[in-house]
């Protein structure tokens, strides 16, 4: 259930990092096609002139950060919906009332 939960979350803040920053990192490949040069853009100063190469380096590493987060998640959902490890514990890790430990009449509490 843990892997499930986790693989969820993953998935989740891939696409809302996705959908928040993404905006920012689309468009240096409209730029390169279109035009052959790629501008910084910032909200005190004009425009500069970059080297695209740099900027889709950028574009491709966010989208990589993503394609991570994505990842993980949906291999966590599949470890979590196949496997059965949280089934097998060993007798004496049990705790709770179903402990042959805890049913004894020698760990009573009550003294």
């Amino acid at each position: 259930m843990r892997f499930i939960i986790a693989g969820i979350i993953l998935i989740f803040v891939g696409f809302l990092i996705l959908g928040v920053f993404g905006n920012n990192f689309q468009a240096a490949t409209l730029e390169s096609n279109q035009f052959g040069t790629c501008y910084e853009y910032s909200d005190d100063s004009p425009p500069v002139e970059i080297n695209c190469s740099y900027k889709i380096f950028d574009q491709t590493v966010f989208f990589g950060l993503v394609l991570g987060f994505i990842a993980a998640g949906i291999i966590s959902l599949i470890k979590g919906v196949k496997g059965d490890w949280d089934n097998r514990v060993k007798p004496e890790d049990i705790v709770g009332p179903g402990n042959n430990k805890n049913d004894s009449p020698n760990n009573s509490d009550k003294d």
